[in-house]
Parts: structure tokens; C-alpha cells; sequence
């Protein structure tokens, strides 16, 4: 069949046409990620760069709209200088746990609000009940909230620590709205939400846990709290790599974020702060979790450290930092000779890699036997060091293990271990010879300057290595 030839006219208006289609709202739109911000023209469940689920919404773009200008509201109170502010109503308050009020940078804030993070089973909720039931003695109201257990559950745990108070109520509840009814009927000066991934609000699609529910719950506490100036304590779950569960705007809403870690066969426990915006972000809490509760450990080094009265060979005293907090841990090593072709290398509280790396330069450096003896380093009272401070102590324990000589009586060891088998210094020398001599060491051995600028405690003699073999010297007994 005949078609009329198409004009130049006619061509120019198709393309124009085409040309506007581009330019309309719908073609326009793109899916953004509510973590990082990257884009996308389709939907996809998982985002392509920070691989995180369910983050993918969609997104008109800057340029879907006119850009419209908000509506001028009045103010609360005028604008004041800054001196004129009062600061008493930022004072912490403290919690009665002298390990947390360390961490937090003194206590609660009034309206801050802390989330508090950890793997299943560390002692979250017994600690964080353990602070509600000591706010409530001291004549607080408190209101603490669960969304995993029942009000039973809680009351059996809350009588086993001797947690229980009139001033402390409790309610289970996972609908946000009923959680704000709660706080509008109780009035608390205290609010325990245990935890943030288990409440909804209705007026979110998804489910608890989500991401646009994690945050709308998050932003309406967070509300509630600085208009009350209320402190709120919220418990996170973690990841599979230990993270905080959620959004990542999370951490970006709360004002303090607190990791609680332990391992599950130790009873030692570490709060520490990642961010804090009302104190110090290198503190370190220490706790021992027993059957009976959760009790906060001023002197936690005791754990770590034997109570042997000869020495021992193959076992050397270190001293690490967590965050400025000196902890005293003994390592030991067992080097026995091997049966098979490949000696084993089994660890228990040290990083397998700096122990390959330290043993690696001993028999290259130091012309240490150690290539067909088993090696099993361990250290006491489930004690977790990664520090490079360790590395001494670590050689000068598989040193005397081999040779079966032990290291001088009351010695202390601190130093890094570098492939060339130099001693690099370390750090906090000072604070870390001050723990030492507070456990009744009296002799040291640190890397060579370390001593420039630090005063060594009365009692304690330190001396200065350069080198593996001028370590092993000062450190055993006995030298080979």
C-alpha cells in the first residue's frame, strides 16, 4: 500500500517529540541508595556499591520538580549568644556503673540518646537492666521496654541480679505507637528499648528491622527524647562481621555508639565507645559476666595473669592498650617437637599471622630451631591480644619454651618485632611501665628510645633493646 513520503518537517517534529519524551518526570526517575547515594535507572534489591539490602528506593531526582522554598516558620526562642547558654542542662548524670560512666564520659545526658551494640548473648540486656534498676534506686522513673522477651522473661532475669525497684516499669511492646504511648502515660526519666530491630511503625511499609523502619523509629525516639530531654538507651543488634545492624544513618541519628564485645567462653567483657559526641572516644569498660549479673571490673588485669610461684619456662608478662587503658596479659607458648611432616601452629587469645611473622624472624634472625617443633601459644584467663606491643612477648615466650629456660622473675616485656629483628618502640610506654610496677614487676624490657621522655617508676628496672638478641639477654634467665 502507497505511504506519502515523510518531510523534513515532519522528521524534525518526530524528533522533537522524542526529545521531550526524554526530558518528562517519568523518564527521568532513578533508584538511590538511602546508604551511599548510588544511583541506578531500575530498581534492584541489593545496592551495587555498598552491597547493602533493601537500601534501593526510588528517587525523582533534583530535577523532577520545581525547587520550591520553605515556608518560613516562627522560632522557639530567639537566637542567644554562646556564653549566655546554660551548660548544666548538658551535665551527665551518672549511671552507678563506674565502667559505663567511664565509657560515656561520665553518665547519661539528659535527651542523649545511646545505642548500645553487640553479638547475642554478651550481656546487653542484663547490664542495661542492671543501669535501669540502679537509676530507679536513686529515684528516677525508668521505663524499660522489650520487643524480644516477655515482661516474665525480664522479671526472672531482673531477680536473679537483684534488679527489681517500683520505680522501674516494664512493658513488652513492638508497635512504635504504643511505645510513645507508654512514655507519654509514664513520664520516665529513663528509657531502655531492648531493641530498636524489634519495633514497627505502622505508618511504614516493611518489616521490624528494616531499613525505613529502623530509621522512622529511631528518628521518633530520638524526637522524643531531646524535646523531653529524656535520655534513651537503644540496643543494636550486629552483623555477621560485627557491625551495627540497619542503616547506616543510624549510628549518624544517636549521639553515643557503643560496641559491647566478649567472648562467648570468657567472662570478661569490653564496652567501648566508637562515637560519643559528650566525652572521650578511647575509654574502655571492663565487666565480668557471671550467673549472677554483670559486675564492672576496676582492676581487670588479675584475670589475665597466673598465680604461679617458680617460674615457668615458655611464659612472659605484656602489657596492651586498650584505647588509653593499660591490661596486663601473660603469654605462654609450648614448643615440643614435632611427629609430622608439617609442625602445627595452634593459637588461642593471639593472632595467628603475628605469631608466624614473630617465629619466622626468630629462626632467620636469631637462628632459632623452630622448624620442626609444634608451637601452641596461648594466653591466660581468655585474654585477646592483637596489639604489635605483644610481639616481645610473644618471642621471648617461644624462645624460652624452646630452650626450656624461663625469663627473669617479675619481668614485664614491650616491644614490636620487625622482619629485620628490631625492636620498634610502642606507644604509652609510660602508662604501660606504670602498670607494670603497680603489679609488682621490677624488671622491663622496652625498645630502644622508649625510655627518652618517660618517667620509670620507682622499683622497676627498665632496659633498652635494640634487637631480638639483645632481648633475649635481657629477658631470660638464663640466655642461650
Amino acid at each position: 500500500m502507497w505511504a506519502p513520503a515523510r518531510t523534513v518537517r515532519d522528521v524534525s517534529q518526530t524528533t522533537a517529540r522524542r526529545a521531550d519524551a526524554r526530558r518528562t518526570p517519568e523518564a527521568r526517575t532513578t533508584f538511590r541508595c538511602a546508604e551511599c547515594g548510588w544511583s541506578a535507572p531500575k530498581w534492584v534489591g541489593r545496592c551495587g556499591e555498598c552491597q547493602a539490602w533493601g537500601t534501593v528506593a526510588e528517587d525523582a531526582g533534583p530535577g523532577a520538580g520545581a525547587p520550591r522554598t520553605p515556608a518560613v516558620a516562627p522560632t522557639r526562642a530567639p537566637a542567644r549568644p554562646i556564653h549566655e547558654i546554660d551548660v548544666e542542662a548538658a551535665a551527665a548524670r551518672p549511671t552507678g556503673v563506674d565502667e559505663l560512666d567511664r565509657v560515656l564520659g561520665g553518665g547519661l545526658v539528659p535527651g542523649a540518646v545511646v545505642l548500645m551494640a553487640g553479638e547475642p548473648g554478651v550481656g546487653k540486656s542484663t547490664l542495661l537492666l542492671d543501669v535501669a534498676a540502679r537509676a530507679a534506686r536513686g529515684g528516677r522513673r525508668v521505663l524499660y521496654v522489650t520487643g524480644e522477651e516477655s515482661a516474665a522473661q525480664v522479671r526472672l532475669r531482673a531477680g536473679r541480679i537483684h534488679a527489681l525497684d517500683p520505680q522501674l516499669l516494664l512493658a513488652d511492646e513492638n508497635d512504635l505507637g504504643t511505645v510513645l504511648g507508654h512514655v507519654e502515660a509514664v513520664d520516665p526519666q529513663l528509657l531502655v528499648l531492648d531493641s530498636v530491630q524489634t519495633v514497627a511503625s505502622a505508618q511504614v511499609d516493611g518489616t521490624a528491622g528494616g531499613v525505613a523502619q529502623v530509621r522512622e523509629v529511631a528518628a521518633s525516639l530520638i524526637a522524643v527524647a531531646k524535646s523531653r530531654g529524656m535520655p534513651v538507651v537503644l540496643v543494636g543488634h550486629v552483623t555477621k562481621d560485627g557491625s551495627v545492624a540497619g542503616p547506616r544513618t543510624l549510628e549518624h541519628l544517636v549521639d553515643v555508639v557503643c560496641q559491647f564485645e566478649g567472648e562467648r567462653h570468657s567472662r570478661l567483657r569490653l564496652l567501648r565507645a566508637t562515637k560519643n559526641r559528650y566525652g572521650p572516644t578511647d575509654e574502655v569498660g571492663c565487666f565480668d559476666l557471671s550467673e549472677r549479673g554483670i559486675v564492672g571490673l576496676a582492676d581487670p588485669s588479675g584475670l589475665f595473669t597466673s598465680r604461679l610461684t617458680a617460674d615457668v619456662p615458655g611464659t612472659c608478662l605484656t602489657v596492651t592498650l586498650e584505647g588509653r587503658r593499660p591490661l596486663a596479659a601473660e603469654v605462654q607458648a609450648l614448643v615440643a617437637p614435632s611427629v609430622v611432616p608439617n609442625p602445627r601452629r595452634t593459637t588461642s587469645g593471639v593472632d595467628s599471622s603475628r605469631l608466624a611473622m614473630v617465629l619466622a624472624v626468630l629462626q632467620r634472625r636469631l637462628g632459632a630451631r623452630l622448624a620442626d617443633q609444634d608451637v601452641y601459644v596461648s594466653t591466660v584467663g581468655g585474654a585477646r591480644v592483637v596489639e604489635p606491643a605483644a610481639d616481645l612477648a610473644l618471642a621471648l615466650a617461644a624462645v624460652g619454651g624452646r630452650e626450656n629456660q624461663p625469663v627473669h622473675t617479675g619481668l614485664v616485656a614491650v616491644g614490636e618485632v620487625g622482619l629485620a629483628g628490631e625492636i620498634r618502640p610502642v606507644p604509652g610506654v609510660g602508662r604501660r611501665l606504670a602498670e607494670a610496677a603497680r603489679l609488682g614487676c621490677t624488671r622491663a624490657v622496652v625498645p630502644a628510645g622508649a625510655l627518652d621522655d618517660v618517667s620509670v617508676p620507682d622499683g622497676l628496672h627498665a632496659i633498652e633493646v635494640g634487637d631480638l638478641a639483645a632481648a633475649v639477654r635481657a629477658g631470660l634467665a638464663d640466655p642461650v
